[in-house]
């Protein structure tokens, strides 16, 4: 686990803005207020430069298409969400002031040196990008924590990174989040099981990225070791934007961290104890020994002296090795509780 989560005692939930301000440092700030309203430890943006990303006449994917008529090329969206740096100082600021973390997905070495010296704590990168060694060997050289969404990848590919970050000795630093790349995803695609092999193969923190609909996989990825969520987060899925449709909005974030909360206390600690809750029941519904016969004084307790009845505020069953052969030094009435004081 690496040093920044390594002292929390809760889920890190991120709130995934992403492109979801629609380039509008109002929509920005609001969706970092209520990202803080609703409890989420980060809110999250992404940090590009559209010509250092697209290639002018790439497609959309079909779920960033509005319809089937749309003609915008995927480099004409991402240029029109493309954040400017002064927005990214001011959001920076907005969040320090409001006591939320700014994070943000760096998708080229200029802009992660960007946010590095912008003062970011935490790096995000993308699903996508796992296979930039050049983006990687930057971030390696920081000496700060590094989340890598794992969507798309094979255990292969997750290997050859890692690598990046173990020869410079940085791989405390890394966490790995589970991630289906599909906005949103099928049930079927999740396989949340993965998350143990993920946690026992790196031995590292891990997380979920969580692209499905509802709270479900959030919650049991939980079970599954799962220490970081970070969830899609618009005002309102009707916004025109790539990742509206399948965001939550602010209503559903804060159910969904409400929810993660309530699964952090049913999941509790890995020991069993009895709790006490179970105090009262424990004391009538179980059962205590008692004596089955009237006996005389320095008779020798056979098994059919003693019997096991409710309530159980006397000595277990449990412990009838210790007694029987024993002899008693004192007369005994039938069904008066069997107490050590009674042997010799």
């Amino acid at each position: 686990m690496n040093k920044f989560y390594k002292n929390l005692k809760k889920t890190y939930v991120i709130a995934e803005i992403g492109v979801n301000h629609n380039n509008n440092i109002k929509i920005a700030k609001k969706l970092i207020d209520y990202a803080k309203i609703a409890g989420a430890d980060a809110v999250k943006f992404q940090t590009f430069s559209a010509e250092r990303l697209v290639l002018p006449g790439t497609r959309k994917v079909k779920y960033q298409k509005i319809d089937s008529k749309d003609k915008e090329t995927h480099y004409q969206m991402i240029k029109k969400l493309e954040l400017s740096l002064d927005h990214h100082k001011t959001l920076f600021k907005y969040c320090k002031k409001n006591k939320i973390e700014f994070i943000s997905t760096p998708y080229d070495v200029q802009s992660a040196k960007f946010l590095n010296k912008l003062g970011v704590k935490v790096f995000k990168t993308a699903s996508a990008d796992i296979i930039d060694f050049g983006l990687h060997n930057y971030l390696a050289s920081l000496n700060k924590p590094i989340v890598i969404s794992t969507g798309m990848s094979t255990v292969n590919e997750i290997n050859q990174v890692l690598k990046i970050y173990k020869n410079k000795k940085k791989l405390g630093n890394v966490s790995l989040l589970h991630c289906v790349s599909n906005y949103p995803c099928s049930l079927k695609s999740i396989n949340l099981n993965s998350l143990y092999m993920l946690k026992k193969l790196y031995k590292c923190t891990v997380g979920f990225s969580d692209h499905t609909e509802g709270n479900i996989s959030s919650c049991l990825s939980l079970a599954m070791g799962s220490q970081i969520i970070e969830k899609h987060f618009t005002l309102d899925k009707k916004m025109k934007g790539p990742d509206h449709k399948a965001s939550c909005n602010p209503s559903e974030l804060k159910k969904l961290i409400k929810d993660l909360r309530k699964t952090e206390t049913i999941l509790g600690k890995k020991i069993k104890k009895k709790q006490d809750e179970e105090n009262e029941m424990s004391n009538i519904s179980r059962k205590s020994l008692y004596y089955a016969k009237n006996l005389k004084k320095n008779s020798i307790i056979k098994d059919n002296h003693l019997k096991a009845l409710r309530p159980g505020f006397g000595i277990s069953p449990m412990e009838i090795k210790k007694i029987i052969g024993k002899k008693i030094n004192r007369e005994i009435k039938i069904n008066s509780q069997f107490k050590f004081k009674h042997l010799k």
